[in-house]
């Protein structure tokens, strides 16, 4: 049986119509429900993003974790990445995650990590959907759990940064932080300055709608405008697990970029990254005698693939933005992971790096009614081919579906831009032609 709730991360959809509280109390006492066997009693902690429908699901799915005999501890508004930090902290039996990440207000989602802190496996989630039906427990069964408020969740977040990075001195760096009127909005401008940065701060001002609104690493452009005088910038994503950087001369500085010097500064014997990651990536990596490893798009993958590599291999990431430090921390982590770009320049300039050189690429998402049905024409994948056989040893083609929503991705490589360019858009041609308008 497939997963039919559980996408590449959690739960996700509009809030009020797709995941409703109704759907968020399910999740909760499915979810302690699960892992009741083991942990009778299980302690859940809940924290959320700053979406204005975190609340009404934060007390929703707590009152889920109660229902089924949890005892909920509120964390408030905290990055992602401080669940499993928290979690090995205090010893939770589960962490909750409220947040649709990179995506508009209006959409939320619901993710869940076990007590090794770790994101859920995929078999867990589905035996989790299988308990959703019914949702209630039999009358008389039920063990009442208890609600409360964790207080200093954020200074606890900022003591483990502070100490992973206590030897990085940022004195006299003028930093540009975009925190994408987001989770990070409080404790990424905090450890800067208590490392000795000199900190400006945009969208730091959320109102419940403005999260992700032209702003953060989706929207990278708009920290990009404003980098005169500052010597390097980063832009976070809503729930704070991805960051993008800009360098002093507005150039854009992607996951992959990122990736390559952390895995250059630390001699890391073997990384692991998604299809999606650039050509000139994987040049890069050849040419350092460096080991990759492969897997398809979302971070659960990438720290699946870590954890089965072992000790040897602690670090991964994505283009988007999302780095794993498996020293420091099981998940993305946007503003570790931008602590960890300055640690790897060791006092050099951003603009001046050479880690890799990145092939020109054209990334288009083309909107569908059905992203598998568009994905099973021939038409395709006959195009898909031929273009395959035509940048074969220059570049690459990838044509893949959307894993939370309705969008083929269409994305080439190649030695131009104007090829690059090209390709792809015959590409899209054919996903538009062939697929039902949407």
């Amino acid at each position: 049986m497939a997963r039919k709730l559980f996408g590449t991360d959690g739960v996700r959809g509009i809030a009020g119509d797709v995941l409703t509280a109704d759907l968020a109390l399910a999740l909760g006492r499915a979810a302690t429900a699960e892992i009741a066997g083991e942990h009778p009693r299980p302690r859940v902690l809940v924290i959320r993003d700053t979406r204005e429908s975190g609340e009404m699901l934060e007390a929703a799915l707590a009152a889920g974790v109660a229902a089924a005999g949890g005892e909920v501890l509120l964390g408030g508004v905290l990055p992602t990445p401080a669940v499993p930090l928290l979690i090995n902290r205090y010893g939770f039996d589960l962490g909750a995650v409220i947040s649709a990440s990179h995506n508009p207000y209006r959409d939320n989602g619901i993710k869940f990590f076990g007590g090794d802190g770790f994101k859920l496996s995929d078999a867990t989630e589905l035996a989790i959907e299988q308990r959703l039906d019914p949702a209630a427990p039999p009358a008389g069964t039920t063990r009442i759990g208890r609600i409360r408020a964790l207080h200093g969740t954020q200074e606890d977040y900022l003591r483990e940064l502070q100490t992973r990075f206590d030897g990085l001195d940022l004195s006299g760096v003028k930093v540009l932080l975009d925190c994408a009127n987001g989770a990070t909005y409080k404790v990424a401008p905090e450890i800067f300055r208590r490392l000795g940065a000199d900190v400006t701060v945009l969208a730091e001002a959320p109102d419940g709608r403005n999260i992700n609104d032209g702003c953060g690493s989706t929207h990278v452009e708009a920290l990009a405008e404003r980098m005169d005088g500052h010597d390097i910038g980063f832009a976070f994503d809503g729930d704070g697990d991805r960051v993008l950087a800009v360098d002093r001369q507005g150039a854009v500085v992607d996951g992959d970029e990122l990736l390559a010097l952390a895995v250059l500064h630390r001699k890391a014997k073997g990384v692991v990254v998604t299809v999606m990651t650039n050509y000139g990536f994987h040049n890069a990596m050849r040419e350092a005698g460096v080991e990759t490893a492969i897997t398809k798009v979302g971070d659960r993958y990438v720290l699946e693939e870590l954890r089965a590599r072992g000790e040897d291999w602690a670090l991964g990431g994505e283009q988007s933005g999302h780095l794993i430090d498996m020293g420091f921390v099981p998940s993305g982590d946007g503003i570790a992971a931008a602590l960890l770009t300055l640690e790897s320049l060791e006092g050099g300039d951003l603009a001046d790096r050479t880690a890799m050189v990145k092939l020109p690429q054209r990334l288009v998402n083309v909107r569908v009614a059905d992203r598998d049905a568009a994905m099973g024409s021939q038409e395709l994948a006959d195009a898909i081919a031929h273009a395959t056989r035509e940048l074969e040893g220059r570049g690459r083609v990838l044509v893949r579906p959307s894993g939370t929503e309705q969008l083929v991705r269409v994305m080439t490589e190649a030695p131009t831009v104007e090829e690059a360019e090209a390709v792809c858009a015959r590409l899209v041609a054919i996903v538009e032609r062939t697929s039902t308008p949407v």
